[in-house]
């Protein structure tokens, strides 16, 4: 079974994401556990305090490290962990190649920050691997951690009921995914090309490359150097 515990101090934020569709499903056919694990409870102080004033000054607070290194340090007694990723901006981008390869995986342990971001020893000295879903700024990590979840939960054997499928995806060749049809074939006068209903598997399949071809030449050319 794949495994992936997330740390959080909003828990409440990633119920829903995991409880429905295709990550519910794998969940159900025991073939991925995911549990959120709340950050609180290892805080200091009456108050179980998770943050504090940076050091040298500056607006916003940043999450202490003695909260996250217990939290860690308890969980590796418990897992062995192939990844330790934190969710920031400043991660290397989320693609493809990195979805394909997570999910090779079988223990991955994702950390949500928050505010101005985590102590600093903390990525130094626990963290394997930094993620960003996109430049821009995200008031968490939980959302961050839905998006890789289901990104990777998708890919694991058994998971979808077409395994085909996830094969077919935009990004998996590079190429994003050709344009897709279903009944009726007709409707107020548009047509589905008549290439897709003629049943040669051959010649749909060419159709097919040659149109996420061209897609990607006009709206991702990147993709293509």
């Amino acid at each position: 079974m794949y495994h992936i515990d997330i740390i959080s101090i909003q828990p409440q934020l990633l119920t829903g994401p995991f409880d429905h569709s295709i990550i519910k499903r794998a969940q159900q056919k025991g073939l991925l556990e995911v549990k959120v694990i709340d950050l609180r409870p290892y805080g200091s102080g009456k108050h179980k305090q998770v943050d504090d004033y940076a050091f040298g000054g500056g607006a916003g607070m940043v999450m202490k490290i003695e909260p996250i290194a217990n939290c860690i340090e308890e969980l590796k007694k418990h897992r062995s962990y192939d990844e330790v990723i934190y969710l920031t901006p400043d991660g290397e981008q989320l693609n493809q190649n990195i979805c394909n390869e997570l999910s090779l995986k079988k223990n991955l342990l994702l950390l949500c920050g928050h505010y101005k971001g985590i102590d600093e020893r903390i990525r130094e000295h626990f963290i394997t691997r930094e993620i960003s879903i996109g430049d821009y700024v995200l008031s968490g990590g939980e959302l961050a951690a839905a998006v890789l979840v289901d990104s990777i939960g998708r890919l694991l054997p058994g998971v979808l009921n077409d395994e085909t499928s996830a094969l077919t995806d935009s990004f998996q060749d590079n190429l994003l995914a050709p344009p897709v049809y279903t009944r009726p074939a007709v409707y107020n006068d548009w047509a589905v090309p008549e290439i897709l209903l003629s049943g040669h598997e051959r010649k749909i399949k060419d159709w097919q490359y040659e149109q996420s071809l061209e897609r990607t030449k006009t709206r991702r050319p990147d993709l293509l150097e």
